[in-house]
């Protein structure tokens, strides 16, 4: 191969290489946001995990629950009236978000410093306490983390990824006695059988479950607890996603305390005393 033809190679080469770049830039400078895509489609995905009264699939295969119909109705006024959900278990949620399954958990998540770091949250639209579930007549007398650790042997049910388990450690509950279970169905399961002392979740999951759980079971009433544990529920959105946080954000805001918003949660059993004035600023990193 002469030197010319050389030349007339990698001139070639090199003018490819140029448009390729031209091209890539080109894409990347018109690629769509998360929020103008959903705006253009109308349609946008939601994750969630069955926990009622948060979120959860009825008999009809129909989602409903606080954070599902908080989300249709806010992106009802954004335009979007498409609202596909993404049945997810609750520690998988947050991959599930990152890998692209679906664009906003609705699953009622509290907010804490280690998903902050994960995710960006909206403002809350919910405070709430948390609660044991035991055995009819509470027989070991259970009624905070800290009578957990002090008994010899009483198991804790906790469903895996829920910032309860952080709570059990910090108060001195080991591993050995902290089951995790998946679904908040399972952690009724191991109180109704025994093989959990109790179970612990939000005041609304456990009383939920009671009802459920027939006469083996209660919720305690009086659960001493840390009141920094009071939990704090939000839409969660993919760091690069902030885009579309901020629209649904802004629509929260105007729209969180409004006679609309308590009548569409007051079957969940949300009401006036669920509600926060705290942003999503005020926890720290975003």
């Amino acid at each position: 191969m002469n030197n010319l033809h050389k030349r007339s190679i990698a001139m070639r080469l090199g003018a490819a290489l140029i448009a390729l770049t031209a091209l890539a830039a080109h894409v990347c400078a018109n690629a769509e946001t998360a929020l103008e895509r959903v705006r253009r489609t109308g349609e946008i995905r939601i994750g969630y995990a069955n926990e009622a009264p948060f979120a959860y699939t009825l008999a009809d295969g129909r989602v409903t629950g606080e954070s599902p119909e908080i989300a249709k109705t806010i992106y009802a006024k954004m335009g979007i009236t498409k609202v596909n959900a993404v049945l997810t278990e609750w520690g998988g949620l947050i991959p599930g978000l990152q890998a692209g399954r679906f664009d906003v958990i609705a699953a009622g998540m509290y907010v804490t410093p280690a998903r902050l770091e994960q995710v960006l949250f909206t403002d809350p639209h919910y405070q709430i306490g948390d609660t044991l579930l035991v055995a009819k007549g509470n027989p070991e007398k259970l009624n905070s983390y800290a009578a957990i650790a002090q008994h010899p042997s009483a198991r804790l049910a906790v469903m895996s990824g829920t910032a309860q388990y952080g709570y059990a450690r910090d108060a001195g509950i080991t591993d050995s006695r902290i089951m995790q279970v998946p679904t908040t169905i399972a952690q009724l399961q191991a109180v109704r059988t025994r093989r959990a002392a109790a179970a612990v979740g939000t005041q609304l999951t456990m009383k939920e479950l009671a009802a459920k759980g027939g006469k083996k079971v209660e919720a305690i009433d009086s659960f001493a607890d840390d009141p920094a544990h009071t939990g704090y529920g939000a839409f969660a959105f993919r760091r690069e996603d902030q885009d579309l946080r901020d629209a649904v954000n802004a629509a929260l805001k105007d729209w969180l305390g409004s006679d609309e918003h308590l009548k569409l949660v007051a079957p969940f059993g949300f009401d006036r005393s669920n509600l926060t004035s705290k942003t999503i600023s005020e926890f720290g990193r975003q």
